[in-house]
């Protein structure tokens, strides 16, 4: 049987990851990179020495700086930061097939317009059909080949059952669903309640605390998801509540680590260490969207008030501890 043809647009850890995933059993799929450096590079290389060393990319990864290169694809994967996605889809509307599969892999939601990805995608590529990829997973378990699940949505339940077929693997398993909005919210949600989990640990909190506040996170995500039209089951699966375990627990989550960062006391604009969080251009988006639906998120609005130097973490500790006692939710 003849695959699906894959192209992966974005070539950070996790772009050269997911080429990995679609490598197998394909006989070529194009990586392509912003900077031609870095395509070259990879080229040289055949691996992304500074995100994920020693870890090569498959014989069949095909690193490029040439966009054109989706003429042939069948399926994109967008792998680009959050913010770069309608740079990437309109960059890549000249060359997408009609009917090809854009799956967007980045998880937050656009800072400038307050919209969803999906939305974006579907703005800038009218002929593609959009799917959202989305769940717990690092980029280095990946390229190890070490178990992994993770959820695809798209609005049609056809496309998502055959892009999980497609991209599916022994050790990468996709489930799939139609609740795009769950997926997405799910995604963007605990980049944010991750930020809040670092700082906690960064301060010495106490394990007791850290399940007291991924607990609550998760309590705020719920609230969220319910007010915009998400389904329940999504929220409390993979993409959400998995995903919120993960990069909740982890160093090796960048929002954690950001938070970790400032919980010991780095300043902001130097607790990235030079990395992508996208919690940091989500959590000022989320609090204004909730506001908009009259729904509370106290330890979202404490990460973008410290985030905006409006607060400090110990003043947002104390602000969380002294809300009023109320019956869990």
């Amino acid at each position: 049987m003849t695959r699906a043809a894959v192209a992966v647009l974005g070539a950070g850890a996790w772009g050269v990851a997911l080429a990995n995933v679609a490598a197998q059993g394909r006989p070529r799929v194009p990586l392509w990179a912003h900077d031609p450096k870095t395509a070259e590079m990879l080229m040289r290389d055949r691996e992304n020495k500074r995100r994920l060393p020693g870890l090569p990319l498959a014989a069949a990864v095909a690193p490029t700086s040439d966009i054109s290169v989706l003429r042939e694809a069948d399926i994109v994967l967008a792998v680009t930061p959050a913010q770069a996605i309608r740079t990437t889809a309109r960059a890549a509307r000249p060359y997408m097939r009609d009917g090809a599969a854009f799956v967007i892999c980045a998880k937050g939601i656009e800072r400038d317009r307050r919209k969803f990805l999906s939305e974006v995608a579907s703005d800038e590529l009218p002929q593609a059909s959009v799917a959202v990829l989305s769940g717990p997973s690092f980029a280095v378990d990946v390229c190890r080949g070490l178990p992994t699940a993770v959820t695809l949505a798209a609005h049609d339940e056809a496309l998502a059952r055959s892009l999980c077929e497609e991209l599916s693997t022994k050790t990468f398993r996709l489930y799939r669903s139609t609740d795009v909005r769950g997926v997405e919210i799910g995604g963007s949600a605990k980049n944010v309640l991750a930020i809040a989990a670092g700082m906690s640990h960064g301060r010495g909190l106490g394990a007791s605390a850290q399940a007291a506040l991924i607990a609550r996170g998760f309590a705020e995500l719920m609230r969220l998801g319910r007010a915009l039209g998400a389904r329940q089951e999504t929220l409390m699966g993979l993409s959400g509540l998995g995903d919120l375990v993960l990069t909740c627990g982890s160093a090796q989550s960048r929002n954690f680590a950001l938070g970790e960062a400032l919980g010991r006391g780095e300043a902001v604009k130097d607790a990235t260490h030079g990395k992508l969080a996208e919690g940091a251009f989500t959590a000022r988006v989320l609090v204004e969207m909730a506001r908009a639906h009259d729904v509370e998120l106290p330890i979202a609005e404490a990460v973008d008030a410290i985030l905006s130097a409006r607060l400090s973490v110990n003043g947002a500790i104390e602000a969380l501890l002294a809300r009023p006692l109320k019956a869990e939710d």
